[in-house]
């Protein structure tokens, strides 16, 4: 930018700046050759060369978006999280400070909870023991006429209060049906009736080079717009539990808020839900990754309809072919997934599929990349058939696998919607558990906030929330006695609970001190 500024200065430059500047203002001021009739598509033609001849230019077709957002943005929600009261700030950080604004709206490095109040902040309703609940932003949209909407499983994850406002800013407290970590994706529920819904489309027909346009609330500025193209469909990425998704990149501008809003196509229908960027700044750089919305609608039915997503497996172990590796084999080109295991009495097991073998295809499904095969078969209803076009032996031949079920992770939902069967004590807001005789043999152990403790004569408490969370009562806490009455197992804690009246005192040791909780149960 100086350079472009300093070039500025010289004369000719700023001559020829002038001449370039006044073309720019003689085209901006010519008559408005668009349609007026609002078509959805702008065209400009390039004007012919001088003495070139006057063959019609091929026409370059912009898309005009402003229909599409008048007509879709209703459906699109805020959403706003509350969760668990953590440890936060930097203490003694000043205002002045130039890190002080950063960490006020992203947080601590590697602290839990994300962005949050300033370092050093009390924490709300005055109490000044460096202790806040974290909330984070995103985005959603609706579903259903009756409230069900969809959004990314990373933003409500953990939240014990998750608040859905609408662009005619009325809030609603929504319910998490349920979410689902390996694709990301979340399903709420809010009491309302005759909602905007989106239309969804299908993003099987989405080509690379397509225009696309994304609403959501990026940084909390709600309904706004970014559009830009498809860059690749069907794109695994190497992170973690995605492996059931294949996304959809884009260069649209998707930033921290982004996430859980849709992507439409020209057409104005949901093609995929936002999930990913790609940044080293933890800002937009170009490259942003969708859940295709084929993949999201499966798994709100089996959320709403069983509250756990059902995936099948056909046991096997796959790798990415090369081309060294596609030449080995006898293969044209590098396609399909090699085989690297197989389960032993697993599905693929019992159909005779064995290690070595190329999978091309699934039920006439093509497989490309390797990454594309464990979410078709996780989508197939487990008990069902799959025929696979195996490559063995240099030559193509079919193998029908029976498949089966996937161990299910276990339901993930929010904190004030666990079972009451997790704890007698929930009443408290208490999850504790008992010591493993490992951890009592070693003498000391984690406290569960990064330290060490000498292992008391106790329970450990997992979770605390609500009453106990609000009490102060924290996770690593040992709780001693309840209402003078001795715990050492979480048998006796629940006993003395149910014992106990509302009002509860607990004697509870925290590193090497020992305090007396009050909290009044309900």
């Amino acid at each position: 930018m100086q350079w472009v500024i300093a070039m500025s200065r010289r004369p000719f430059v700023r001559r020829s700046v002038a001449a370039i500047a006044s073309v720019l203002v003689f085209s901006a001021c010519q008559p408005d050759t668009s349609s007026a009739s609002g078509a959805p598509l702008a065209t400009l033609a390039q004007a012919p060369a001088a003495g070139a001849a006057s063959a019609p230019a091929p026409a370059v077709s912009l898309p005009n978006f402003a229909s599409l957002v008048q007509q879709q943005g209703a459906a699109v929600v805020n959403i706003s999280t509350k969760g668990k009261r953590v440890r936060v700030g930097a203490p003694g950080m000043s205002p002045d400070d130039p890190f002080f604004e950063f960490f006020r709206r992203f947080g601590i490095p590697g602290a839990p909870g994300g962005r949050g109040d300033a370092p050093g902040r009390e924490a709300p309703g005055g109490d000044d023991d460096g202790m806040r609940r974290p909330g984070d932003e995103g985005s959603g949209f609706i579903v259903s006429s009756d409230g069900y909407i969809l959004t990314n499983a990373h933003v409500v994850d953990e939240a014990e209060e998750v608040t859905v406002r609408l662009t005619d800013r009325r809030e609603f407290i929504a319910k998490i049906i349920g979410l689902d970590k390996p694709t990301d994706v979340a399903v709420l529920k809010i009491e309302a009736q005759a909602l905007p819904v989106v239309r969804i489309g299908d993003p099987s027909k989405l080509r690379p080079g397509e225009w696309v346009l994304a609403i959501g609330s990026p940084f909390g500025f709600d309904n706004s717009a970014t559009a830009g193209i498809v860059s690749a469909t069907a794109r695994g990425l190497p992170s973690g539990d995605s492996n059931y998704v294949n996304f959809i990149q884009t260069d649209v501008a998707v930033n921290p808020g982004n996430s859980g809003g849709p992507l439409f196509n020209l057409a104005g229908e949901v093609v995929g839900i936002n999930s990913q960027i790609y940044s080293r700044s933890g800002g937009y750089m170009g490259i942003s990754f969708a859940i295709p919305i084929d993949v999201a609608v499966s798994v709100r039915d089996q959320l709403i309809a069983k509250g756990r997503v059902s995936r099948g497996k056909i046991g096997v172990s796959i790798q990415q072919l090369d081309a060294t590796l596609a030449e080995s084999f006898g293969l044209d080109r590098p396609r399909g997934a090699l085989v690297g295991g197989v389960e032993t009495d697993g599905p693929a097991d019992k159909a005779g599929l064995r290690q070595g073998d190329i999978i091309l295809s699934a039920n006439g499904r093509v497989i490309e990349r390797s990454e594309e095969l464990p979410t078709v078969i996780g989508q197939i209803r487990p008990g069902s058939e799959v025929t696979l076009e195996v490559w063995r032996d240099r030559a193509k031949r079919t193998v029908k696998v029976r498949v089966g079920e996937l161990e299910p992770a276990r339901p993930v939902v929010a904190d004030n919607q666990r079972a009451e069967s997790e704890s007698s004590a929930d009443r408290l807001g208490l999850v504790v558990r008992d010591l493993t005789s490992e951890e009592r043999s070693q003498g000391d152990m984690r406290d569960g906030r990064g330290g060490r403790t000498p292992v008391p004569e106790g329970v450990l408490v997992e979770r605390a929330q609500g009453a106990a969370r609000d009490a102060g009562v924290q996770r690593g806490d040992f709780v001693l006695n309840v209402n003078g009455r001795p715990v050492k197992t979480v048998k006796e804690f629940r006993e003395a609970v149910a014992k106990a009246g509302k009002a509860v005192a607990l004697l509870v040791q925290r590193g090497g001190s020992q305090i007396f909780i009050p909290i009044r149960g309900e």
